[in-house]
């Protein structure tokens, strides 16, 4: 017996639900699949949205040949006996072979290349399915020969439609008379992935009795689902993007969205000391001289963590989270070094003026190293002009301070100072 999932899988893009923007009318792939004029192209989007399915519709559609492979499971070997299959079994003038490999993220670079030259020969078109960004996973090449189309996360009430299809069309579903009274633990348990509604609405109904009424609500999928509907692949794509979300919320100074990102990582069993780490960092990069404090919280709460451990530590993250967030914010020390590293790498290896080196032996003493270095806590203020950079960038400015009040005391300092050398930075 097949699973619910693939028994109701579509076979024309009339049944299709969802990826209107690629498939509804005057769409580009439904244009593409109605004129018959296919490009390769690959299709990028979260596990359960459509992609296998699309590509069988259109090989379905067009009535040429079609031909998958697995990256899990497919080496160099496979690759080239599919396009020379494709190759031999091809007429003149037919339309190129269908060659769809799902996972394509994980074909190796040795494997991507030996597409190349079938693709750009038209010997077949290529689909492929990805569920990670393309532009790191995919070499260039390959890319550059391809459409990349992106696929949505199916929205709530595309779950809906699929879920009263199912109940409504499925002879199986049909004889048990399900009745759907509550759908939002199927969705939430769902996330957007329409395989995993199905195999959930299927496991719920089977949880019945034969011959006891079904009636579906969101208690009875939840005792029947006992897992954390939230969690999510820490090496995949969610886990860089709600991370983003998270630093660009501090960053942005939105205290209730930093929770709520961090919230979702919590939730999602993302690694506590990778939270803290993130949040040092932003400290140093975001907030730096605006709040130098927030650089200490942040670390205070990493060492929390390690201390506590968890649950309790979430209450230091979130301490330290709004703190941050609430801060002033100067990116000046960021954009500091930044801006020396490129110095250093246009400059090359400049000499150390002689009155800042070392002299620890006599002979250094003779070369005059150290010579005229005047020691800063001997004068006033503790503080004497000399120079420090190297004699060819002597005027090279690398600091710029940033307008918050701990700061403007900086610059002010720098200013009594050096004078003139500070005068670029504005009252």
């Amino acid at each position: 017996m097949q699973p619910l999932a693939e028994r109701m899988r579509p076979h024309t893009l009339d049944d299709y639900i969802g990826q209107k923007h690629l498939v509804g009318e005057g769409a580009v792939l439904r244009t593409m699949i109605e004129t018959g004029h296919l490009s390769s192209f690959i299709l990028w989007g979260p596990p359960g949205v459509g992609k296998t399915t699309l590509a069988r519709i259109i090989a379905n559609r067009l009535q040429t040949p079609f031909f998958t492979l697995s990256a899990v499971t497919s080496g160099v070997k496979d690759v080239r006996d599919v396009i020379a299959k494709a190759e031999n079994g091809r007429f003149f003038n037919d339309i190129s072979p269908i060659l769809f490999i799902d996972e394509i993220h994980r074909f190796s670079k040795s494997q991507q290349d030996s597409l190349l030259g079938a693709v750009e020969n038209g010997v077949v078109t290529l689909i492929g399915a990805t569920t990670e960004n393309p532009s790191f996973e995919v070499i260039r090449p390959l890319l550059s020969r391809c459409q990349l189309y992106v696929l949505k996360t199916l929205e709530k009430s595309d779950l809906n439609e699929l879920l009263d299809r199912a109940i409504s069309q499925d002879l199986l579903l049909k004889e048990r008379n399900v009745q759907l009274k509550e759908t939002d633990a199927l969705i939430r348990y769902s996330g957007g992935d329409a395989r995993k509604l199905l195999n959930i609405l299927e496991v719920t109904v089977q949880s019945f009795a034969e011959g006891e009424p079904v009636v579906i609500t969101d208690k009875v999928v939840e005792t029947n689902m006992q897992q954390n509907p939230l969690a999510y692949d820490k090496d995949g794509e969610m886990h860089y993007d709600i991370i983003s979300a998270f630093i660009k919320s501090i960053r942005g100074s939105d205290p209730d969205a930093a929770l709520y990102w961090m919230a979702r990582m919590i939730e999602g069993g993302e690694d506590p000391q990778f939270i803290a780490r993130r949040m040092i960092i932003s400290a140093s990069e975001d907030i730096g001289l605006a709040n130098p404090n927030a650089l200490l919280l942040a670390n205070a709460a990493f060492d929390a963590v390690m201390k506590i451990g968890w649950p309790e530590g979430r209450i230091p993250l979130a301490e330290a989270a709004v703190y941050l967030a609430t801060s002033p914010k100067s990116n000046s020390a960021y954009n500091g070094i930044n801006s020396a590293l490129e110095l250093v790498r246009r400059s090359g290896n400049q000499p150390v003026p002689l009155h800042l080196r070392n002299a620890p032996t006599e002979l250094m003493a003779d070369l005059h190293y150290g010579d005229g270095y005047k020691y800063p806590h001997d004068y006033p203020g503790h503080f004497t002009p000399q120079q420090y950079m190297p004699k060819a960038l002597r005027n090279e400015r690398l600091w710029h301070g940033q307008h918050n009040p701990s700061e403007d005391k900086l610059i002010q300092r720098m200013k009594d100072c050096w004078g003139k050398r500070f005068d670029d930075e504005k009252d």
